[in-house]
């Protein structure tokens, strides 16, 4: 809605200075004020990422992909740059990284560190645990199509655009009185790019088009009216580089001539012109590099060749927006959406702009539909954008936060089936992690640590800093459990049970008791990238870190309520039976820390009460629990929670790009609206060249600085959080609704149990719900204003519905030298709504 107080801007300015304007500026302010009302009679703003100039960096340019081949737009008249990507363009070959001497070296290590030995018990773990071969492959750029223009060097009326609404990207200006105009998109069903060129005038289309790579061995050559780029990937920390790949360009003219020449593909006096791009590689799986790129590539080629462009596009969007679709979003519209993007990022902060925070949100399930498809690779640390050969961090995988927070929203942004590649590649390593388990650690299950490429590798890299974290399998087994809870899809929880039972039985081997307390935890382990702030230890590995234990935690009770759902399907799994191993988790778990609240009323992150008020490191890592995790809850464990909130408050809000999408989805889960709205100003602030500004680019990907798409979808999770919870033993409507967004809509999101909710509110309170169930059972709400509708009741008792049921978290110790506040919680209202599968039912606000 367009409030009184910004149409008051637009024209009481001219009241009170009337005689300094003249009737030019009065009707351009009534144009923008006509304007932002056609706006907002769309069901929700305007999707559209857009620019005045050309992109001056890759952080100004705009993606495209379709989870495989993917291009970044820079959009310059005279010279068209598109970088290009393929999504199995990696360095190096098949392996497995591991240190066949950390098993040997494992007790030691352990004895050094409960010793305090710490710095000692790293160095040593660094030597003989951390990978002596490689620490992994970058992810790597294929190359460069250039589009050349002569004389396009004096246009004007220029624009740009990604319109996320449909996934295509255009430019468009005007040069000696002839408007030219370029689409782009990256075919989710043809899977080629596509380019058109046209011209308003017949025959103005001239161009030429050659091609570049970053890579060392390549050859650009003429094959048939088509233009090919083919090479050979780097040999990366001696490991040789076997990825061999190959680019088909081909146009399709009205009218005009083309010729390819010497690597340079010319197209004359044209009246329109479609150009193809296909790319391939020889990869078939992360053990198998025998494919024919060429016959691969020539083949995806013909068959879209050929094919009307605008059955084409039309076919690609309809793929697209059956995904994309699914949600819509209206925080209402200002003047402020009428202005370029960029100088709306900018503005963000001093400005009233909800409509950015709707782009902003949709742009990340763009980002996710563009970048992870079935039969892909997952999302990488710059999802499947990244124009170089040796990118930051090698734009690999992660694992100890940043490609779990890639999927955070594929649930509850309703976009599951993205999740295809992220499971794929859970389950290669559920392989290849056995390897590791065995030979590092004498364990049985399956490990990996802190990073993996390509290759699947689950060795131990970086350095054990960072490196000796043996706890991604956990996470991992977390995004399969998750799955099932808003699917309830038991075929995929059969398959996938061995998987995450598999990854704790590797824990219940690798548990050590440890000398303080006689608990069983992780060693050695560290809570990532952190090191505690006390004399004589200053070293980041330790024993007992809370994220570990709340880590085992997690996955001990979800395979056993696995266990519980799946019954007697598991018989056989293992030698001792189903019912046995269980009983050995639940042991398990009787031996393991609770949480502990410290001396600075803050949640420990160390088994130790360590904690340092004055840290404010960018991983708060002991806060799992509370997010992504359900272990801390306002109504199960306030001691818990306000414990987490001090933490958090001592951590601070600015931070890297992807630890500010962190904090959001902290504060959502702290029902602190405000708060979490607070972070995402920090984020949606702009950056430029600005060497450590956390924030956002011109393009709107995340700047940690540099780019890492992590952000970008943690913040589509934290915004969903803001509006819906269903962690919690209930679904919480708008928990944590700022005060700025007073008036919007949310169509879509998803609750675990199968249900699907729209929301409308008003005056900042729910006006009404209409809620989809494609499971059936009982639908528990938590709502801060009375509702009315049919079948609704007051809840009573525990949540009877399975997918609701939440582990018992151990009571916490607490330093007596902790002062914790009470957690003041607003009054809401808690209903139970029985549903049958495929029933809708609408609920209202009663008056």
């Amino acid at each position: 809605m367009l409030e009184f107080s910004n149409i008051q801007r637009i024209f009481g300015s001219h009241k009170k200075t009337a005689k300094h304007h003249t009737m030019k500026r009065l009707k351009s302010s009534l144009i923008l004020f006509f304007a932002c009302l056609a706006t907002l009679s769309n069901a929700q703003p305007n999707l559209r990422l857009w620019y005045d100039k050309p992109a001056a960096d890759w952080n100004a340019a705009l993606p495209i992909g379709n989870g495989t081949l993917a291009a970044m737009i820079f959009g310059g008249p005279a010279v068209e740059r598109l970088q290009l990507n393929e999504g199995t363009v990696w360095a190096g070959s098949p392996n497995n990284n591991l240190n066949p001497e950390a098993l040997a070296a494992l007790p030691k290590i352990r004895e050094l560190i409960f010793a305090n030995k710490n710095l000692e018990a790293m160095n040593m773990a660094t030597a003989k645990i951390i990978s002596p071969t490689n620490s992994g492959m970058p992810y790597q750029s294929m190359g460069d199509l250039y589009l050349s223009f002569p004389g396009h060097n004096g246009y004007k009326s220029y624009t740009r655009d990604l319109n996320i609404s449909n996934a295509v990207a255009s430019v468009k200006y005007t040069v000696k009185g002839v408007t030219y105009t370029r689409e782009y998109y990256s075919s989710l069903t043809d899977s080629v790019l596509v380019v058109r060129l046209k011209a308003s005038k017949p025959k103005s289309i001239t161009c030429n088009l050659s091609m570049s790579t970053p890579h060392q061995k390549y050859r650009i050559y003429d094959d048939n009216g088509m233009m090919v780029l083919t090479g050979l990937t780097e040999t990366h920390e001696r490991l040789a580089g076997k990825v061999r790949f190959i680019t088909q360009v081909k146009p399709l003219l009205k009218n005009g001539r083309c010729m390819v020449k010497d690597g340079i593909l010319s197209i004359e006096q044209a009246d329109e012109a479609v150009i193809y791009i296909s790319m391939a590689t020889n990869f078939v799986n992360y053990k198998d590099i025998s494919g024919n790129e060429e016959a691969k590539c020539t083949r995806i080629l013909n068959r879209a060749y050929g094919k009307d462009f605008d059955k084409l596009k039309a076919s690609h969007v309809a793929a697209y927006q059956k995904l994309f679709n699914r949600v819509t979003l209206d925080l209402g519209t200002t003047p402020q959406a009428l202005k370029p993007t960029e100088q709306r990022i900018r503005e963000f902060a001093k400005s009233n702009d909800p409509a950015l925070v709707a782009l902003y949100f949709q742009f990340g399930r763009y980002l996710l539909i563009s970048c992870s498809q079935p039969g892909g690779q997952p999302a990488t640390l710059q999802g499947l954008w990244n124009e170089q050969i040796l990118p930051p961090w090698d734009s690999k995988y992660t694992i100890n936060i940043n490609t779990e927070m890639n999927y955070w929203p594929s649930e509850v942004a309703n976009l599951t089936e993205m999740n295809d590649p992220l499971f794929a590649m859970i389950k290669d390593i559920s392989v290849t992690g056995r390897d590791a388990a065995r030979t590092m650690y004498g364990a049985r299950g399956w490990v990996t640590h802190h990073n993996t490429d390509i290759w699947r590798t689950t060795g131990a890299v970086d350095r054990a800093h960072s490196g000796m974290w043996p706890m991604a399998g956990a996470w991992f087994s977390r995004h399969l459990w998750e799955h099932y809870q808003y699917t309830g899809d038991k075929e995929f929880l059969q398959a996938n049970y061995p998987i995450m039972a598999e990854a704790a039985r590797f824990f219940v081997d690798f548990l050590v008791k440890e000398p303080s307390h006689g608990w069983l935890v992780v060693c050695p382990s560290s809570s990532p990238e952190n090191i505690p702030k006390v004399p004589g230890i200053n070293a980041s590995n330790v024993a007992g870190c809370t994220m570990d234990n709340q880590l085992v935690f997690d996955l001990f009770t979800n395979v056993l309520a696995a266990t519980d759902v799946l019954n007697g399907g598991l018989k056989g799994l293992f030698n001792t039976g189903s019912k046995a191993f269980a009983d050995t988790l639940r042991n398990t778990l009787a031996q393991m820390p609770p949480m502990q609240v410290g001396q600075y009323s803050q949640l420990q992150e160390w088994m130790h009460d360590w904690d340092d008020p004055k840290d404010t490191h960018r991983h708060i890592s002991h806060l799992f629990g509370l997010y992504p995790g359900n272990q801390i809850s306002p109504y199960r464990t306030p001691e818990l929670f306000d414990a987490a909130r001090t933490s958090l408050i001592y951590r601070g809000d600015v931070s890297t790009g992807w630890a500010m999408a962190w904090r959001l989805c902290f504060w959502a889960r702290l029902l602190d609206g405000n708060h979490a709205y607070k972070i995402l100003q920090n984020q949606l602030d702009l950056v430029s060249a600005e060497p450590k500004k956390g924030g956002t680019y011109t393009n709107m990907f995340c700047a940690h600085p540099p780019f890492q798409i992590d952000g970008n979808f943690g913040c589509v999770a934290g915004i969903s959080e803001m509006l819906l919870q269903s962690q919690d033993g209930f679904i919480f409507v708008l928990p944590a609704l700022p005060d700025v967004w007073k008036n919007g809509s949310v169509k879509g999101l998803k609750a675990r149990g199968g249900f699907e909710f729209d929301i409308v509110w008003k005056a900042n309170h729910v006006e009404t719900l209409k809620i989809k169930s494609t499971l059936g059972g009982i639908c528990r709400i938590r709502s801060a204003v009375e509702l009315t509708g049919k079948g609704l009741k007051p809840a009573k008792g525990d949540n009877p519905n399975p997918y609701y049921r939440v582990a018992e978290t151990p009571k916490p110790l607490i330093s007596e030298k902790a002062k914790l506040k009470p957690v003041v919680l607003p009054e809401t209202m808690l209903y139970d709504l029985k549903m049958e599968p495929g029933e809708t039912i609408t609920l209202t606000h009663k008056d």
